[in-house]
């Protein structure tokens, strides 16, 4: 039974040891570049760290308040002490002043006033016509009809609707009798608007008295108003087709040309031309011959001169009404957009960049004994105005600087407490964090920059460079080396860094947290290339998904923004393994750790040290292997590495290829050499293999796992068999028990305590007489409760379940390897008629042959005269006696040798 085991496991996974303990179990500090002497110097290295990215990041300038006016006597020398600008506002203003008046006026042509009025001419005039359809009477008998009528309004309707000119004519085109009876007509209307009298019913002529009776409607219709003389010669002619095509063909013409409402204020801009913007399409036409637009008196006047070429042979009361509804209708079709063209004028300005005259650093701006002037105040203006900038952002600056610092103190001091308990390499493992902070929060605050358009001009929004930036790959560099455990808090640390970088925003924090955490856990299991390429897919994918969000969350989801963000947060999720990829290599190099990819590169069998240990030690070689596979399948069933694992169990007896034949694996006929030393000579050259594995380690550039493994692989365990010697030799008290004693330290991982088991128990388990289960399951057990009770175990992480787990895992490879064949007789000889069976096999069941040799063939002496304590030998002896000088007539062959 086990015995418990009271060591509490540490959180954290250690990647290598610096540490080293002598046999009283104290702790030796070996030179280490990444150590300092205690944790108040690893604070203070962490807030100088702080304090050092917090400067960089957040660069100021202070410069002196100074106060002077127009004439003032200058006290003393002033120079810029840093490069500024000063602007010229008068030259400034001179220019935006010149560009808005290069701005040309827009007006709007308003093509859908044509369609309109036409429609609704025609709309009128096509209400009335039908109610004439039923008349039979000639239209020249309606004035003999109305006269004939009992009411006087019709008479006197009558001969006003022969005779009355249309109002708005020019008096110039006609005739001075017609100027007379427009006179008389125009003041008889006057009197006929003053008391309106609806015309009576016309017996003989319904028709006519719905036609006044329907006046209001046609004149709503057409939008004019309609005087009752000139309505009276619209019913004469029965609202003629002729008379409403007329009136719209002029009207199309004069509003194609067409028709502003100031043609004074239009000729103004001859020089530099206008903007005519088309309404209905808006498009835009720059115009300079603007003579050729009407105003709205010349419209109404080129009315009668458009339409002559139509109005030939029209009666002259027709010619008259054709002219006067025209006129009428007409309406300005192009009018100034004032808006428009203050807005374009803002933008010309706004276009405008201020005239800027560069101040050199160390300029000198005035000097003793001058009187200022306007410019030296405009220079001090400027440089007062930039210290207070920088004073403001100094103090937020500042703000943001002392937030990160508690971040990462808070970080530090967290880790420091975990890890304090494990001997790790933590000072190297702060570091290395915060080296991959302070380059990846760099890159953050490049990109922030690039992407600021107050101090650049970018095509690109704001809001996409946090989506682009690798910050990921800080993450899973990280957990390469340190594992998840370590890379979640990091994650932590590194977000919250970036939104402050980022205007303290919360999906930024959100956005990276999430990205730096699923792309360390997509990193975990990286021992192959391709894990790199996959990850990074997964991540431009969760990255694209990401930015979705925060696009819908943020209610930016305007043209291209949606697709352009997920696209840039997509290519971020690749840069981020291309860059993780590259700087993998660089890290190992630096900090000397060592990925699973590069493990598993050294567990590859045909590297030249591992051939040179097969050549020149092959029975440490097979040992090797053996114990490899022993670790790696026990590391699988308690959580440990189990590359790191195997490598370290191909590498940890390498220093024996300095002295092959000193180890009893390696010997052949039965000679050892340990029999003419003495036996504190024979610990030293055991002792040995130790240093000479660190020295072929460090310089086959191993990694420092191996080393450690090589160097603890022992602890500080008793070479018993020559410790046992020697007191036999000079007596128990001459014996000094230090001088027998591995120098350690002990196994500091898992993983280094797996290669001490396994070794001890993988040689202890050739000197089986008969490996039976039973038999391997005993020696495991007791082997394993051996090394625990002498405290080798103390430094490392594996618990009383880890224990029972070893011992089971290392029971059921030894059955496999030392499993049992059948026997095979050779070919059967017939001499005199009889058969005579030959090559039988003349070993018994424990597997000792009858001729005193082992299954290898070698001559077994009971106890191995050389005692090597590698093996932790049994005490069991097999006794060969003379069988050893016989030899088989037959020469029995056994299959496999």
């Amino acid at each position: 039974m086990l015995m418990k085991n009271t060591k509490k496991p540490s959180d954290s996974k250690p990647k290598g040891v610096d540490k080293t303990k002598d046999t009283t179990g104290k702790l030796k500090k070996p030179a280490n570049i990444f150590k300092v002497s205690n944790a108040h110097m690893r604070l203070a290295s962490m807030l100088i760290t702080a304090v050092i990215f917090a400067i960089i990041l957040y660069p100021t300038d202070f410069k002196p308040t100074i106060k002077y006016s127009i004439g003032d006597v200058v006290q003393r020398d002033i120079k810029a002490t840093a490069d500024f600008f000063v602007e010229d506002k008068e030259a400034t203003q001179a220019n935006r002043t010149i560009v808005v008046e290069h701005v040309k006026t827009v007006y709007d042509h308003d093509d859908r006033l044509t369609g309109e009025t036409t429609r609704r001419v025609t709309r009128a005039f096509a209400k009335m016509r039908p109610i004439f359809t039923s008349l039979k009477q000639p239209a020249k008998s309606i004035n003999k009809t109305e006269k004939n009528s009992k009411s006087p309004q019709a008479s006197n309707n009558d001969s006003t609707a022969i005779s009355e000119p249309v109002p708005g004519t020019p008096s110039g085109s006609k005739p001075a009798e017609d100027s007379k009876t427009a006179a008389k007509t125009d003041s008889e209307e006057a009197i006929s608007n003053d008391k309106p009298t609806t015309p009576t019913p016309i017996d003989t002529a319904p028709p006519f008295d719905l036609a006044w009776l329907q006046k209001d409607q046609f004149e709503a219709t057409i939008g004019i108003n309609v005087s009752k003389g000139a309505y009276n010669v619209l019913i004469e002619n029965g609202f003629s087709e002729e008379i409403q095509k007329l009136i719209n063909k002029i009207v199309t013409l004069i509003f194609k040309n067409g028709i502003v409402e100031n043609k004074e204020i239009l000729l103004n801009e001859n020089d530099k031309g206008i903007i005519i913007r088309t309404i209905s399409t808006k498009k835009e036409l720059e115009i300079y011959n603007l003579k050729r637009y009407y105003g709205l008196d010349q419209a109404k006047t080129m009315v009668r001169v458009t339409g002559q070429p139509f109005l030939k042979g029209v009666d002259y009361t027709k010619l008259n009404l054709i002219v006067d509804f025209s006129q009428r209708l007409l309406k300005p079709n192009i009018t100034s957009n004032i808006s428009e063209t203050e807005d374009r004028k803002q933008l010309a300005i706004d276009q405008v960049k201020p005239i800027m005259y560069k101040i050199k650093a160390g300029e000198m701006l005035i000097r003793e004994g001058e009187l200022v002037t306007r410019m030296q105040i405009k220079k001090l203006e400027q440089l007062q105005a930039q210290t207070e900038e920088t004073q403001q952002r100094f103090i937020s600056h500042a703000g943001s600087a002392f937030l990160i610092l508690s971040v990462l103190i808070t970080a530090f001091v967290l880790y420091h407490s975990r890890v304090e308990k494990a001997s790790t390499n933590s000072d190297k493992n702060i570091l290395f964090m915060t080296s991959m902070l302070f380059v990846f929060l760099l890159i953050a605050k490049i990109f922030c920059m690039l992407f600021d358009p107050s101090l650049t001009s970018t095509p690109f929004p704001t809001p996409t460079a946090p989506f682009g930036i690798p910050m990921a790959a800080a993450a899973m560099t990280v957990c390469l080396f340190l594992g998840i455990q370590t890379t979640i808090p990091f994650a932590l640390v590194i977000a919250a860094c970036t939104a402050v970088i980022f205007g303290n925003s919360f999906q930024t924090f959100i956005y990276f947290l999430i990205s730096s955490s699923m792309g360390a856990y997509w990193m975990i299991s990286a021992r192959e290339r391709k894990v790199f390429i996959i990850a990074g897919l997964k991540l431009g994918l969760l990255n694209a998904l990401l930015a979705i969000i925060i696009d819908l969350q943020m209610e930016s989801v305007g043209g291209l923004s949606l697709p352009w963000h997920a696209g840039i947060a997509f290519l971020g999720g690749i840069v981020c393994s291309i860059v993780t990829t590259g700087i993998t290599p660089l890290v190992e190099v630096i900090f000397g750790y060592s990925t699973d990819i590069k493990l598993m590169e050294l567990a590859n069998l045909d590297r030249p040290i591992l051939k040179r240990l097969m050549l020149e030690s092959p029975g440490t070689y097979h040992h090797s292997v053996l114990v490899g596979t022993l670790v790696e399948a026990a590391a699988s069933e308690i959580g440990a590495n189990p590359i790191l694992a195997k490598v370290c169990g191909y590498y940890h007896d390498i220093g024996k290829i300095n002295k092959p034949l000193y180890f009893i694996e390696n010997q052949a006929g039965g000679k050892n050499r340990h029999d003419k030393l003495a036996p504190s000579m024979s610990s030293l050259i055991l002792i040995a293999h130790i240093k000479d594995g660190v020295e072929i380690a460090t310089q086959n550039k191993l990694g420092p796992e191996i080393i450690d493994a090589i160097r603890q692989h022992h602890g500080t365990s008793l070479i018993k068999f020559f410790f046992e010697k020697a007191k036999q030799l000079k007596g128990e008290d001459a014996v000094n028990i230090r001088d027998f004693r591995y120098p350690g330290p002990k196994p500091q991982t898992k993983e280094f305590g797996l290669v001490m088991l396994a070794d001890i128990v993988e040689a202890a388990s050739r000197t089986l007489d008969d490996p039976t289960p039973a038999r391997i399951q005993g020696l495991v057990q007791n082997l394993i409760n051996q090394v625990f009770s002498d405290g080798q175990l103390d430094s490392c992480e594996l618990t009383l379940k880890d224990l029972h787990n070893i011992a089971k895992s290392f029971t059921k490879i030894l059955n496999g390897i030392h499993h049992h064949r059948i026997e095979y007789p050779e070919k059967s000889s017939t001499t005199n008629g009889k058969t005579d069976v030959k090559g039988k096999d003349l070993r018994s069941k424990d597997g000792k042959s009858k001729d005193g040799k082992g299954k290898d063939g070698k001559v077994k002496d009971g106890k191995e005269k050389n005692g090597n304590p590698d093996r932790q030998q049994t005490d069991k002896t097999q006794n060969s006696g003379s069988d050893n000088k016989k030899k088989d007539s037959g020469h029995l062959k056994r299959l496999g040798l």
